[in-house]
């Protein structure tokens, strides 16, 4: 059994204005960390291609159809001051909701112990009616529904990106078998994440941390409130919204964590996907935008997947 990793050229296709942090330098930054060869084990796939259709699954077909109206020909097209549309950008959305199609199945089906899908556009702040944040289509919110659909009935999704997962927090907010989970910085964008959003099931755990908080204070949050909080919901999948923009050298934030802090994070779901779940976990990438943050840390959650 190996870790599947999902990568592909369309994600690169996704163009950002100039000097924005969400380029496609950051996906070149993880693909060339993690052809080191201590990942040469891993299984390796392209993206199949997705559809709208996928979309629905978390979104109202009316606002898909509303972001594919959107698309431009050439050029940038705006939806907010930091969210912008290429003519690459609803391939690259689309395949990412394919690429949760793919992993949700080889998990699944018993191909692939985990996965790790390495795209972009993010998915977490986009709520159910609307793409903000860079955010178009919430690519983990799709992947828990497709997870539903194969008969993984309860789900925890744990994001660990340093900005609260409004999106999946809107999407989950009144759906009791889905436990969402969120380490973030407060205040920081976008000003929802408080410890009192606890959704109309309490299945909402939102855990705010502060500028300058690192290791220790995120790993006894996880420790504390996070993981029995898992054990008491249990879980037919573990997803993971895997942003790593809470590294120490990201410029979108002040929370203080190493690459060490997210492989031991991975390591703890691991043990708890263990004893729940038969060891399903998938990951997707969210955030971070450091490079050289954004490479190791990814490598340190990969190589402890690998160890599954």
């Amino acid at each position: 059994m190996t870790t599947l990793f999902i990568a592909d050229s369309v994600f690169q296709n996704h163009l950002v204005p100039e000097g924005h942090p969400e380029r496609p330098a950051r996906l070149a930054a993880i693909e060339k960390a993690l052809a080191a060869p201590v990942f040469a084990p891993l299984t390796r796939e392209n993206a199949p291609a997705g559809n709208m259709h996928l979309a629905t699954l978390a979104h109202p077909a009316g606002y898909v159809g509303e972001i594919v109206a959107q698309a431009p020909a050439e050029g940038l097209h705006f939806l907010d001051a930091d969210t912008s549309m290429s003519p690459g950008t609803l391939p690259a959305a689309f395949a990412a909701l394919g690429a949760a199609e793919r992993a949700v199945s080889a998990i699944i089906d018993g191909e692939v112990a985990n996965a790790f899908i390495a795209c972009r556009p993010p998915g977490h702040h986009a709520e159910r009616e609307a793409a903000m944040g860079f955010c178009f289509f919430n690519n983990i919110a799709v992947a828990a529904r497709l997870a539903q659909a194969r008969g993984a009935k309860r789900i925890v999704i744990v994001d660990w990106d340093v900005h609260h997962g409004n999106g999946t927090q809107d999407i989950f907010w009144s759906d009791r078998d889905v436990l969402f989970i969120s380490s973030h910085e407060m205040p920081n964008y976008p000003g929802t994440g408080a410890m009192d959003e606890r959704g109309e099931h309490d299945n909402i755990l939102n855990l705010p941390l502060r500028a300058g908080d690192g290791g220790r204070i995120f790993r006894e949050a996880f420790e504390t409130r996070a993981f029995p909080a898992i054990r008491k919901h249990g879980a037919d999948m573990i997803l993971i919204s895997a942003g790593f923009d809470a590294h120490r050298r990201d410029p979108l934030a002040e929370i203080r964590l190493e690459a060490a802090d997210f492989a031991w994070a991975t390591e703890k779901l691991m043990g708890l996907a263990q004893s729940l779940c038969g060891n399903r976990i998938l990951s997707m990438l969210e955030g971070g935008y450091d490079l050289e943050g954004l490479a190791e840390s990814t490598a340190a959650h990969v190589e402890m997947l690998m160890g599954a």
